[in-house]
């Protein structure tokens, strides 16, 4: 499924070719969140994420006049109140240059459109507390917060030691 931005712009799926720029996209996005030194995926990583056997997630590359501008990479989450799948955005990013010429809005209508068409239930997403700009953006765009949850994360020695009770 592809969306056109504009005459010479579109937001297409991302190929395995795709998987250098994603990784870089996602690296200047831990850079503007202030966890450079967070990402830890590679390249392999990736590629079986997205394209392997047992893929577990998508992306679109948002482009202009061609020229690769943002990413959005989602997977499935499923709600048992509601007994539907929904999509999970787990990153957008924008490059700074294209920042304000709507590709942001184009992707997220972009996925809006790819849950629906699919059947899904919602779509929903984190955003750190301190990026406003995001927040309003969101908030502008029909996004409701939903402040009375908290994100939980048990990972690393603390996943071990909770697996091993």
């Amino acid at each position: 499924m592809k969306r056109r931005l504009h005459c010479h712009d579109e937001i297409r799926p991302a190929t395995p070719a795709d998987v250098p720029l994603i990784l870089r996209f996602i690296r200047d996005l831990a850079e503007f969140e202030r966890e450079p030194d967070a990402v830890k995926a590679t390249e392999p990583m990736l590629h079986a994420a997205l394209y392997g056997p047992d893929a577990v997630a998508e992306a679109v590359i948002a482009e202009i006049h061609g020229v690769p501008m943002g990413f959005a990479l989602f997977f499935r989450n499923f709600s048992t109140w509601t007994g539907l799948t929904g999509l999970y955005l787990e990153d957008l990013y924008v490059t700074p240059e294209a920042r304000g010429a709507g590709v942001g809005t184009a992707l997220l209508r972009h996925l809006a459109g790819i849950a629906r068409a699919r059947g899904y239930g919602r779509f929903e997403w984190a955003v750190l507390d301190w990026n406003t700009p995001a927040i309003d953006f969101y908030e502008k765009m029909g996004a409701e917060a939903k402040d009375e949850w908290r994100i939980r994360r048990v990972s690393g020695e603390a996943l071990a030691r909770m697996a091993e009770g």
